[in-house]
């Protein structure tokens, strides 16, 4: 899953980078407004952090912006700023949640699996098809009850899936989901992949629709 992290503070972004990375996220990261609106604008994300704070466009101008554009990626804002008038206003533009300054880590990570849950229509944080189980607090992949290894990309791969069960996704939207914007995207990595984790978690797991893409759970033909 591919998160767009916006905060002016270095020090501040690179604590939540490494928890999101930690936590099984692709982060694309920006400190300013403009960027991050060129981003969101451009580019597919799972959710977005966005701080208020920022040089050039603020916060909820950036925000604004995308909602005015039908960008519908769920936004957690994070600021600062205190008043229940303000976290009203940030509400009112169009983010899903709002998060005050200082925060603890642990709870941000909450509040972001929760709202990417509800977008995706499910009610668990604990993942599963068949036997296939992903603890997405703990980031753990077991299969039949063993835990299994598996790579940050793979585990990605998996948790996108099972995040759109019964759909079949085609390998540009796991492309534009699993890779950063900088990545060389080339849609054989993706058949690589997909072939590297079905050899750990059996090959019926993951379903190919010819000419369409991968599908996890009952789709139709």
């Amino acid at each position: 899953m591919r998160i767009l992290l916006v905060e002016d503070e270095p020090k501040i972004r690179a604590e939540l980078t490494a928890a999101l990375e930690q936590s099984g996220y692709l982060v694309d990261s920006v400190g300013d407004g403009d960027e991050a609106w060129f981003l969101g604008d451009t580019e597919e994300f799972d959710g977005v952090i966005l701080d208020l704070g920022l040089q050039g466009l603020d916060g909820m101008t950036v925000l604004t912006r995308w909602r005015a554009a039908g960008r519908t990626m769920p936004v957690i804002i994070l600021t600062a700023r205190g008043r229940w008038s303000e976290r009203v206003l940030g509400i009112d533009a169009g983010a899903d949640d709002y998060l005050p300054k200082p925060f603890e880590m642990p709870e941000l990570l909450a509040r972001l699996r929760a709202i990417m849950r509800r977008v995706s229509g499910l009610s668990n944080p604990v993942l599963s098809c068949g036997d296939l189980t992903i603890d997405t607090r703990h980031t753990r992949v077991s299969k039949a009850g063993t835990p299994m290894a598996v790579t940050p990309l793979e585990y990605r791969l998996l948790v996108y899936l099972l995040h759109n069960p019964g759909r079949v996704v085609s390998q540009i939207e796991l492309t534009e989901h699993l890779y950063s914007q900088d990545f060389e995207r080339d849609s054989n990595a993706i058949e690589a992949l997909v072939a590297r984790l079905r050899r750990k978690i059996g090959g019926e797991t993951i379903k190919t629709r010819r000419g369409y893409g991968y599908v996890i759970g009952d789709s139709a033909p």
